[in-house]
């Protein structure tokens, strides 16, 4: 399957650990992940030299061609949230996935649109079953 995954970039990167251990999950599942480079220690560097007309246009069409959107939510981002409402007003599934205990946004947590999951994880191996999960019900 072809995944889209959201995280935040210039929101704050305190999650980078659990960013990479979804996109490596996805990946070693034999998944394509067009966006696994953003959780990648580099990405500020690699994003910045992008126009934003560019990234804009690669992210919708990249959204528009996948099987569904897998966002780690723990860090609010606007770009993260335009994401999945882009995804779900097409009709993509989408996964949030965030750390416990953490207050995530009521536009997420409060949707009750049947395309859409959120749970929350205590640890690495817990966000990648629950992404494996969710990836193998569709």
């Amino acid at each position: 399957m072809n995944i889209y995954f959201a995280c935040s970039i210039t929101g704050g990167r305190q999650f980078e650990p659990i960013y990479q251990i979804i996109t490596k999950s996805l990946l070693d599942a034999g998944h394509t992940v067009p966006t696994a480079h953003l959780a990648g220690e580099n990405v500020i560097n690699l994003e910045g030299v992008v126009e934003p007309r560019e990234v804009y246009t690669r992210d919708v069409n990249w959204i528009k061609g996948c099987d569904a959107l897998v966002a780690e939510v723990s860090t609010p981002s606007h770009g993260v949230g335009y994401e999945i409402a882009l995804a779900l007003s097409i009709g993509k599934p989408v996964l949030c996935c965030y750390k416990s205990g953490l207050k995530v946004s009521k536009m997420i947590t409060g949707n009750t649109n049947e395309k859409l999951s959120v749970v929350p994880y205590r640890d690495g191996d817990q966000a990648a079953s629950a992404v494996i999960d969710f990836v193998n019900t569709l």
